[in-house]
């Protein structure tokens, strides 16, 4: 399988040159991760329950918050981190307050505050352009289940775009006034390729649009670059990171990250708040695990919660976007998942009732 990180060009190295080459070598190999009790060194997060989630609509980059339920999956998520004993050295997240305050949520439990946390926008959740807002199985009974499953999860058919006076248009969002500036210099240095496939400038080259629509493969450009230009270099150094994010964005990640093909993304589905422990290879970046996942069937990553688990909720979020037979809100009934959260939050309590003793 092709490494997710580039080779950088080569060229022949004598002297001075070599035992500078090796100094930086060891350098990059000498952090000490916190991480000293897990083989573990990536983790990836879907964010808890938001308010577009629970009523079953299309979000994209719109900014919805955490419900109460998605506050306790952020929790539950902690929690299971906190049991397996991975640590982190830095966490990786978007610039939607969703995906945030589960970063915080997390940290909190895993009593991981301090370490640094950094947002970008490349790891947005795509745009589902025009699709924003409506109810997701509204559009299955409109348009079929088949079409809408494109949509969501195939690799190269995005959905209709988002007019310019859509509700939910991101393009008056102040935090995307850096992007608009940095991908203005990106523009300047090597938009050949980059821009053309993801943001559409107008003649002004300080005023890029934001993207209208994204299919998985423009999110994959995308996030990319992030990969390529900050977490690689992190994990060469040997630190562990956590990774909080959207579904799709993760998609796009994983898809990647395990080489899996284009064709076969479409039977891709991540639940939230489940965590996703790899073990990667420092040097290639690529999965050391042979054995793929029992509950999606495409992972080399170990569910910290569990397989049967990550089933259930795939089962349930499926059921809820396309069984039109199902005219409930399966978000909001109790289900053995919601079981599984609260035992995590039962766990937690006793947890804090110990920190409590050890403290007084």
């Amino acid at each position: 399988m092709q490494s997710v990180v580039a080779n950088a060009s080569r060229r022949p190295v004598t002297g001075n040159l070599v035992v500078r080459a090796s100094f930086r070598l060891h350098q990059l190999r000498s952090f000490t991760s916190l991480n000293s009790e897990t083989p573990y060194n990536i983790c990836f997060l879907r964010h808890g329950q938001s308010t577009w989630n629970r009523d079953n609509r299309f979000i994209g980059w719109t900014d919805t918050p955490l419900t109460e339920d998605g506050i306790l999956e952020a929790r539950a998520a902690g929690s299971i981190i906190r049991k397996s004993g991975m640590m982190f050295d830095e966490v990786h997240t978007s610039l939607l307050r969703r995906s945030i305050r589960t970063v915080n949520i997390v940290l909190m439990e895993t009593g991981q505050e301090y370490i640094p946390v950094s947002k970008s926008w490349r790891l947005n959740e795509r745009s589902y352009g025009d699709l924003v807002g409506h109810n997701k199985k509204d559009m299955v009974k409109k348009f079929g289940k088949d079409q809408v499953k494109r949509w969501r999860r195939s690799y190269n058919e995005p959905p209709p775009p988002m007019a310019p006076d859509h509700p939910y248009h991101p393009k008056f969002e102040p935090r995307y006034r850096d992007v608009r500036n940095q991908v203005a210099k990106e523009r300047r240095r090597f938009c050949s390729f980059f821009c053309t496939h993801f943001l559409f400038f107008s003649k002004s080259a300080d005023d890029p649009k934001i993207p209208l629509s994204e299919s998985l493969k423009d999110t994959v450009e995308r996030s990319s670059v992030y990969w390529d230009r900050v977490i690689a270099p992190s994990l060469k150094e040997g630190k562990t990171l956590l990774v909080v994010g959207h579904e799709n964005n993760l998609r796009s990640i994983l898809m990647r990250l395990e080489g899996i093909h284009q064709d076969d993304m479409i039977h891709l589905s991540l639940p939230r708040s489940q965590p996703l422990a790899y073990r990667l290879d420092e040097e290639t970046l690529e999965p050391l695990d042979s054995t793929l996942d029992g509950a999606t069937g495409f992972l080399r990553g170990h569910w910290l919660g569990g397989d049967q688990t990550v089933a259930e909720i795939l089962d349930r979020d499926h059921k809820q976007v396309y069984d039109t037979t199902i005219e409930h809100n399966l978000e909001t009934e109790s289900s053995q998942w919601k079981t599984t959260l609260m035992a995590n939050k039962e766990a937690h309590a006793e947890y804090e009732e110990d920190e409590r003793k050890v403290a007084s």
